[in-house]
């Protein structure tokens, strides 16, 4: 079982995951994009940071979801939740009032109620947070695994690395740690296998001081017992991390995803927690590291995400352990494969995933090689931009535009004028409903564009449906930055290489 679910993760686990189905679940709920996510208390009379507390007001909210899901814990709706997990949020709201801290400890009673359904008895549960929030996570975990016969096994202290002044806030000690709460299920049944990290060579030289006939290096134990190097397993990993570093910008795993964890980190936790075969799931699954070492152990996985940019990636990150390919085994849920669930991902009110059609869009003609425009000011008309090859190390850029409605000539004459804006040589809108032909019309005056190296003339504005998409596989058919292209014949297909430019 490899499956990748794009939607809401609370609809998944309720719906599509079974009890008692999973070995290990690891999340990283998101506060926000940013490394100082966690700025959370102006709802409770702090003095953190204003634009770092609104950036948290921003992204949890005391919102119609909000107050629903309240609701559904005060009331044990459908005796879903423990009798701790009711008096603690009840608790918490005198303390917190109905706050976007509230809202997000509500989020969490929600989710985690269902992983801890999901869960074998042998599993084990790791919720990897910052420390300013770290001690109300707790009493959740507390409420939702204690309360059911569950244990609290760990709290893992992440450092993160060598601490800098840069990293320092004024008046206190520069923060420099991550905190991972780890629970097992049922802690006479839990699976778990101690790691161990190699000795150091001055570690070696210190204490294992001694070599016997046969040139073996050992250090006396109690009672003037041998225990030889090459016997020991290293040093057990304690609860104390300082071995694992912050993914170094060269570092050929970085994907430019605002807060990706090493690998190293998940290839820990996985090693502890699982057997190959297990099942590993990742609610919160970003850009996809708990999927890829996952992958790489040969461990069964579930990942969720609600972003399709998330999805985006975790699909190339995928394809580039099989030769650009997704492997056959995997499956994908949740991304519109008809028009029916195209119009019904336009048509979401949910203000945390109004854009999405637009990124799936975006992505899927592009074949997840676009960039999103994320935060849209003067370049409002832009969805999504890629970089298109025409000789070694040159570019071009092409603009992206999606409609889910309400496309008209006018929309094409702006298309026009944010292509010169932009200085972009392409662009596409990519439009749900079917274009008029006035917009066929006004889009053939923007002329043809000449690529130098594919030798075919191309629309410099084009005209994709989502039907077209879905449909027809109508994918864009430039060849993009980091490809190199055969210069074809005319008349034959443009066939792509396996180069770099």
């Amino acid at each position: 079982m490899k499956t990748l679910y794009y939607g809401d993760n609370l609809e998944i686990l309720r719906n599509k995951i079974p009890d008692a189905s999973v070995d290990l679940c690891y999340i990283d709920p998101p506060f926000n994009s940013k490394r100082s996510y966690f700025q959370i208390y102006n709802n409770i009379g702090g003095s953190e940071d204003k634009a770092q507390a609104q950036a948290f007001v921003d992204t949890w909210k005391w919102d119609t979801r909000a107050i629903e899901g309240f609701e559904e814990i005060t009331t044990n709706a459908n005796g879903r939740f423990t009798r701790q997990a009711i008096e603690l949020i009840k608790g918490l709201e005198i303390i917190l009032k109905q706050g976007p801290l509230l809202a997000y400890l509500v989020h969490i009673i929600l989710r985690v109620t269902e992983i801890f359904r999901v869960l074998k008895p042998a599993g084990s549960f790791y919720l990897h947070c910052d420390p300013t929030a770290s001690h109300y996570l707790k009493l959740v975990l507390d409420a939702i695994f204690c309360g059911q016969g569950g244990e609290f096994r760990n709290e893992i202290i992440w450092a993160r690395g060598t601490a800098s002044g840069g990293k320092a806030g004024g008046n206190k000690f520069v923060p420099n740690h991550d905190v991972i709460l780890v629970y097992a299920k049922d802690v006479k049944q839990q699976f778990f296998v101690r790691q161990y990290i190699e000795y150091t060579e001055d570690y070696i030289k210190e204490r294992f001081k001694y070599t016997d006939e046969n040139g073996r290096r050992y250090r006396l134990q109690l009672g003037n017992r041998k225990q030889f190097l090459d016997e020991s397993k290293g040093k057990p990993v304690s609860d104390i991390w300082t071995d694992i570093f912050p993914i170094n910008p060269m570092a050929k795993e970085k994907l430019g995803y605002p807060t990706q964890k090493p690998e190293a980190l998940l290839e820990r936790i996985i090693r502890a927690s699982s057997n190959p075969g297990d099942v590993i799931l990742d609610a919160y699954c970003g850009c996809g590291t708990t999927i890829a070492v996952a992958q790489n152990l040969n461990r069964n996985w579930i990942g969720i995400d609600i972003t399709y940019h998330s999805i985006s990636l975790i699909l190339k990150r995928l394809t580039s352990f099989n030769n650009d390919q997704l492997p056959t085994d995997i499956i994908v849920d949740g991304i519109p494969q008809d028009m029916e669930a195209a119009k019904a991902l336009a048509n979401r009110e949910d203000d945390r995933v109004r854009k999405e059609f637009e990124k799936w869009a975006v992505l899927t003609y592009t074949n997840n090689r676009a960039a999103i425009n994320e935060k849209k000011g003067a370049d409002k008309g832009v969805d999504g931009v890629v970089y298109f090859a025409i000789g070694p190390g040159k570019t071009e850029r092409m603009i992206i535009q999606v409609k889910s409605g309400g496309a008209n000539r006018g929309t094409i004459a702006t298309l026009k004028g944010d292509m010169q804006r932009e200085k972009a040589e392409l662009a596409a809108l990519i439009t749900l409903d079917e274009p008029t032909r006035p917009m066929i019309e006004e889009a053939k005056t923007a002329g043809l564009y000449a690529h130098p190296i594919m030798e075919r003339n191309y629309d410099r504005i084009r005209i994709v449906t989502v039907r077209e998409m879905i449909e027809e596989g109508a994918r864009l058919d430039l060849p993009l930055s980091y490809d190199a292209v055969k210069p074809g014949k005319k008349g034959s297909d443009d066939s792509q290489l396996s180069l770099k430019l």
